[in-house]
């Protein structure tokens, strides 16, 4: 046994066995809550969905809720397994729906080989789901099956092996088409398999242009002709042609493309190679595909290339398509999904293939890069823009086409489905649309990027500069700057942005002067004062600090004192200000600010009263909910008279000196800050009762620890660290920051830019 399957069956049957459970929604910890729950409040949802049955959506599940639905008669490529056997795959369905689309899934495998008795099954299900995905169904019975329920039913039906299968190839193939420019009307297309998938696949590209005369479909027994009586059925017949062809090796020769949803070794290399130039090969058998990619372009290298593995370009997955079909037909409250919804998948993923990938997708697969062409056709599996693509669009198709039974406003839509993505894209979307919003009025704001020769910059400015977030200013060689943003495609956005070559500035010497005056008592001479100009953290501080540009962003691959020491050196710290750094962490229900975690190691009593100041005003600015401080010790409110714990006391009474109208505590421990049952139990008279935002800790071992733990673990997502206390915008960036986090930066950036000048910007603290 492989280390794959030991490792598959220990995963499946570690822990609670399985792979899904249910969980409450609603509160159930007191006699009151159970009264709501079930007898005698229950009964008030239930008379009010008897009068008006539509009701069941607003008091029920049923419209996030779809049935997985399988009797195991052809499980993966395992065949008719019965359904037990099937539970893990459908189990396995329901855990891609929640993760991808956030959508609830009962599995139902069903003891039915009577496609009649599957049927009956579903419609006495009707009443407890918002839809139906049929899984893995033997052909042609999946056929009959599907079609009935489609009739029968008033919720959308979907047989993904079909329908998905034909979605995600469909998209690949209209790309593939577009990069080698051949006219879908004229291409010709030979299919190896007639099941399921496979004639799903043929009435999608028919829908998507390709000519039914030049269709060939082939099955084990060869191909299918007009007159062939063995192994037919009447969904094959739609696809029996006029022709003196009879073996695929006959079909293949001049084909322009070949679609396999069949078996491994089903076509050869030598049939390959005597396709018609640039061929198309889509060989999406599973696990293994009718002939592999490094056989194919071994004899033609111009072959385009898909299969259904993760382990090649090109991937043809379906969890790229069926969730978010469901979300957007479940949002609509569709009577069924039909062609045009489907049509709207297709080609929303072709449009999205073409964007520019972001970081997060490229570290999911090792730090590839992605770019539209013959080795990028569809989305990753893993770019889970595809949510914000595809469901609008499934969605916007269904209004249209009258299957809605509920109109929702789609720009209204896009922003309720940015929440699925995760709370950090929440917030950090609301903090882009405000900065967005204050530009009209001051222009955008100016960043100066100090490593503008690194990939990771350069893609994080064409997303800035598309976003309308500011305009970035790299530094760096500007030969080396321009070539790379050639390679990697930036030019159409980034052709006007400004680069600069700090050693050949026109600026430089009057930089280095300024700089000469401000440290000349400090050991800079002038003749150091220009070779410092030379270096892009000391260039691009001057810049701020002489008003060139609003704000300095660098630190992505240096340490974090590196580049702060230059900006103390020229920009220098507010009068009386504490600098610390500050991290937002994103929870799933709220939003937290820890300080300090990246600059003060041991802060005095004062220093820690700063520090909690300046924090409260950070938080206060971004926020619409009141500040709440919570200083934090491993004592309670005087439990212990180590000196650490009396440092904490000493900085809360100094706090609340200077800022009376601060709401704020201390010294407490972590659990009593964040935890109201523990605070009401023990402290009755804390000012912050377990609902505090701002939590303050006594060292930065604590703070950089704290942050660390909290988001690796994946307890919160992490945005910063936020520099307060200079005396012009400073961001220092962590090492090995990934695109995303530095666009994060830059919206912060931007948005301290726009306070600073005089806007007033709200976030919200809460998360829902």
């Amino acid at each position: 046994m492989s280390n794959l399957y030991k490792e598959s069956l220990e995963y499946h049957s570690r822990g609670r066995k399985g792979k899904i459970e249910v969980v409450p929604t609603k509160p159930v910890m007191t006699q009151a809550d159970l009264s709501l729950a079930y007898s005698p409040g229950v009964a008030e949802p239930c008379r009010m969905i008897a009068e008006k049955e539509e009701l069941v959506y607003e008091y029920t599940a049923k419209g996030n809720l779809v049935a997985v639905v399988s009797n195991g008669t052809a499980v993966l490529g395992l065949g008719d397994i019965g359904a037990a056997a099937a539970k893990p795959v459908m189990e396995g369905k329901g855990i891609l729906f929640k993760k991808f689309a956030d959508i609830d899934v009962f599995d139902i495998e069903l003891n039915a080989k009577n496609p009649d008795d599957v049927i009956r099954a579903c419609e006495m299900l009707e009443p407890t789901f918002g839809g139906i995905n049929l899984e893995d169904i033997k052909a042609p019975e999946c056929f009959y099956i599907e079609e009935e329920l489609k009739k029968r039913l008033k919720i959308p039906v979907f047989h993904d092996d079909q329908h998905g299968t034909a979605v995600i190839s469909g998209a690949a193939f209209l790309n593939a088409l577009e990069v080698i420019g051949k006219d879908i009307a004229k291409v010709r297309v030979v299919f190896s398999g007639a099941g399921a998938a496979a004639i799903a696949c043929a009435n999608l590209y028919l829908s998507l242009g390709v000519r039914r005369e030049n269709i060939v479909m082939c099955d084990s027994k060869g191909v299918i002709y007009k007159g062939r009586k063995e192994g037919m059925n009447p969904y094959k017949e739609r696809y029996a042609v006029e022709t003196e062809m009879r073996t695929i090796a006959q079909a293949m020769k001049g084909a322009d493309a070949f679609v396999g949803v069949s078996v491994k070794g089903g076509i050869t290399v030598e049939m390959v190679q005597s396709m018609a130039k640039d061929p198309i090969v889509f060989a999406m058998a599973n696990p293994d595909p009718e002939v592999l990619p490094e056989d194919v372009l071994k004899v033609r290298p111009d072959a385009i290339m898909a299969t259904g593995r993760s382990d090649y370009p090109n991937q043809v997955n379906n969890v790229l398509g069926f969730p978010f079909i469901f979300r957007g037909a479940l949002d609509t409250m569709a009577t069924q999904i039909n062609e045009e919804m489907k049509m709207a998948a297709v080609r929303a993923l072709a449009h999205l293939a073409k964007e520019d990938v972001p970081e997060s997708v490229s570290r999911a697969y090792g730090g590839q890069t992605f770019k539209f062409g013959r080795d990028y056709l569809i989305p990753k599996p893993f770019d889970r823009r595809a949510l914000l693509w595809v469901a609008p669009a499934v969605a916007q198709a269904s209004m249209d086409t009258g299957m809605a039974r509920k109109k929702i406003d789609i720009t209204e839509y896009k922003d309720r489905l940015e929440t699925i993505l995760g709370s950090s894209y929440t917030v950090m979307r609301g903090i882009k649309k405000r900065v967005q919003a204050g530009v009209s009025d001051s222009g955008r704001p100016t960043l100066v990027f100090t490593e503008g020769e690194q990939a990771k910059i350069l893609r994080a400015a064409h997303t800035i500069l598309e976003e309308g977030i500011a305009d970035p200013i790299l530094l760096g060689n500007d030969v080396t700057i321009r070539k790379r943003i050639d390679e990697m495609g930036l030019h159409e956005v980034m052709k006007d942005v400004k680069i600069i070559r700090p050693s050949s500035s026109d600026h430089r010497e009057a930089y280095a002067q300024k700089l000469f005056e401000k440290r000349s008592r400090k050991g800079v001479t002038h003749q150091l004062a220009m070779d410092l100009m030379k270096q892009a953290n000391y260039y691009g501080s001057m810049m701020v600090e002489l008003g060139h540009a609003d704000g300095i962003i660098g630190g992505i691959t240096q340490a974090y004192p590196e580049m702060l020491r230059p900006a103390i050196h020229t920009i220098g710290a507010k009068p009386g200000l504490r600098l610390a750094g500050i991290y937002m962490m994103i929870m799933k229900k709220r939003v937290l600010w820890f300080a300090d975690t990246t600059v003060n190691i041991e802060p005095t009593a004062e220093e820690l009263a700063d520090i909690a100041i300046e924090t409260a005003e950070l938080a206060s600015s971004f926020m619409t909910a009141e500040p709440r401080v919570a200083m934090l010790s491993f004592s309670n409110f005087g439990s212990s008279d180590h000196p650490f714990a009396l440092k904490v006391k000493r900085a809360t009474q100094l706090v609340k000196a200077r800022r009376p109208n601060l709401v704020v505590d201390g010294e407490m421990q972590a659990d009593t800050a964040l935890m109201p049952g523990v605070s009401g139990e023990s402290f009755p008279f804390n000012l912050v009762p377990g609902n505090a935002n701002v939590l303050i800790f006594p060292d930065l071992q604590s703070g950089n620890i704290a942050y660390k733990l909290i988001s690796r673990m994946g307890m919160a997502e992490a945005i910063g660290p936020i520099l307060v206390g200079m005396n012009k915008p400073v961001f220092v960036l962590q090492q090995n920051s990934d695109v995303n986090d530095v666009v994060n930066m830059a919206a912060i950036a931007a948005m301290e830019i726009q306070l600073r000048k005089g806007k007033k910007l709200e976030v919200s603290s809460h998360v829902e």
